[in-house]
């Protein structure tokens, strides 16, 4: 070991130097994984047309969002038996084998096989890093410098759109593809991480031997894969197709299989379920599958208002999501500070659901065509510093409410239950947003055509003869169906007064997302009272024997 790297041991105390130094690596690579979450949102419909498969390009999300999904407990688990340093290590590389893959594909098929690639890599990034923080650093910082970890989250959420709209604009960079450089940024980046990582995390190396819970892990895949997939493809397929039904079908099996396997698995189980039998840490889970699903509404749902009502850029979506940052910031921030210096956790969570709720159900109530930008702006900041309360004090929560040898399943659980909430939010809310829309546009367009005034423009021989307004004729030709909604890049260049039933539609329909959104974080709310209200410095809850 070279006398500038950083060793480090359970219980050891390292200088503030050595320990920012190592967060610098850490923080990096959690960087990479939340930002390969939102980066590619702007980006994808620049991809997929490049690559000639547009109608293909959600499951350039779906891989992503399964393999990291799956692999995170899995880290979890791996890391307590073979240590931390080298699962992370492994975890770096993945991620940039894939994100080297993904800048060089040349079909969308491709795309989906480096996503998934990447989404392996992913599943470790978030989880370990939070786990060996937890290694390496006192109880009573802990929370502190967690909160820098939640802070680079909400700063990838924002920077992501801005980011992969900047990329996909430009048609070259470097003499390639503008779009490949949403991949490609990785490398840098990365490579940064896996230096910093390798010459200053020294941790004791670990080989405990254990059997690895395979069937668990396969278990776990069979659950998830065609849960998350009837999520992202059901509103093309139809809820009650053959198809969704057999995805079903198949998630409740593995869901079975899964808890059967866990329970004959013991403590070798992927995630042992007698850590459920701890009140924190199964009410923790919870709060985090609910918070992802209303984290991931709100991060979806509030740059397709600005787009897609406001008329904005997804540069410019993304700008104006800043102050998300800013809430998401201040919230982790003073939630670390304030952990760590009195050890009272509790309040955070309640605190969080409670402005996480009232920012929804304040955004089904205002958001409209007509409302001022600074309205969706300030009500972000609301949200982010919701976010901040509620995300690392619940992991901390988790990770003390556990044995120290379950340190790393137990911080991986909490990442995989938000990230869970994560996928099936996104895939959800966006699926709930089009289909209402279909229908709140339709009566909008059928109301709209009973006015003199409408028809005047409508029947406007200038208007019609107008290129601008070519799509939009075809659109009212057409009607409002999922298909016919799939492309709204005329929308905001089309006759104002024609396309006004339609921006209508999508505000009233993602006020009605909101409201969902809102009555999710609700019933979190509520759970978050029946928390222990304890200190973080009190010894783990025992856990029942079997």
């Amino acid at each position: 070991m070279s006398k500038n790297s950083t060793a480090t041991a359970p219980g050891a105390t390292l200088t503030h130097r050595q320990l920012m130094t190592v967060l610098v690596g850490l923080m990096l690579g959690m960087f990479l994984s939340s930002l390969d979450q939102t980066i590619v949102s702007t980006s994808i419909y620049t991809i997929a047309n490049d690559l000639g498969g547009l109608s293909l390009q959600a499951w350039a999300t779906t891989a992503y969002l399964i393999t990291s999904t799956v692999s995170t407990p899995l880290y979890g688990k791996l890391s307590d038996i073979f240590g931390r340093r080298p699962l992370y290590l492994a975890a770096i590389v993945i991620f940039l084998i894939g994100s080297l893959y993904a800048g060089s594909v040349n079909s969308m098929p491709e795309l989906a096989i480096a996503r998934g690639i990447q989404g392996m890599g992913a599943g470790g990034l978030l989880a370990l890093a939070l786990t060996i923080i937890g290694d390496i650093v006192p109880l009573k910082d802990r929370a502190k410098y967690q909160g820098y970890f939640m802070s680079v989250f909400g700063v990838s959420s924002v920077l992501g759109p801005v980011v992969g709209g900047a990329f996909a604009g430009s048609s070259t960079i470097l003499g390639f593809d503008g779009w490949r450089w949403v991949f490609f940024i990785n490398l840098p980046i990365g490579l940064a991480a896996l230096a910093v990582v390798f010459l200053y995390l020294h941790l004791p190396a670990k080989h405990v031997k254990q059997k690895i819970d395979y069937i668990g892990a396969a278990a776990i895949t069979l659950a998830i894969v065609p849960l998350l997939l009837v999520a992202e493809q059901g509103r093309s397929w139809g809820w009650t197709s053959f198809n969704s039904f057999l995805c079903y079908g198949l998630g409740v099996l593995g869901i079975v299989v899964f808890v059967t396997a866990e329970k004959k698995a013991g403590d070798y189980a992927l995630i042992p379920l007698r850590l459920f039998q701890n009140l924190t840490f199964g009410l923790s889970s919870l709060l985090n599958f609910l918070i992802g699903i209303g984290m991931f509404a709100v991060i979806a749902m509030l740059p397709m208002y600005l787009q897609l009502v406001k008329g904005l850029t997804p540069t410019e979506a993304g700008l104006m999501m800043i102050t998300f940052t800013v809430g998401i910031l201040t919230g982790s921030i003073t939630a670390g500070r304030t952990i760590s210096a009195s050890g009272t956790y509790r309040i955070f969570p309640i605190l969080g659901t409670a402005l996480l709720t009232v920012s929804a159900i304040t955004m089904s109530l205002t958001l409209g065509v007509d409302t001022p930008l600074w309205v969706p702006g300030l009500i972000a900041v609301f949200v982010g510093m919701g976010l901040g309360f509620c995300m690392q004090p619940l992991t901390l929560a988790m990770q003390v409410s556990v044995p120290p040898k379950d340190m790393g399943v137990g911080t991986s659980t909490a990442a995989f239950f938000r990230s869970m909430g994560g996928a099936v939010g996104t895939a959800v809310f966006i699926s709930l947003l089009f289909s209402l829309a279909a229908d709140k546009i339709g009566d909008g367009m059928r109301s709209a055509m009973g006015s003199a005034d409408f028809q005047a423009v409508l029947k406007d021989p200038a208007v019609a003869a107008d290129p601008a307004n070519a799509k939009l004729y075809e659109f009212f030709q057409n009607g409002a169906s999922n298909d016919s909604l799939n492309d709204t890049s005329w929308l905001h260049t089309a006759n104002e007064t024609l396309t006004r039933p339609i921006i209508q539609g999508f505000a009233d329909s993602i006020d009605m997302v909101m409201l969902t959104a809102a009555i999710l974080t609700g019933i979190a709310f509520l759970i978050t009272f029946a928390l222990p209200n304890k200190k973080l410095t009190d010894a783990p809850e025992p856990v029942p024997a079997h």
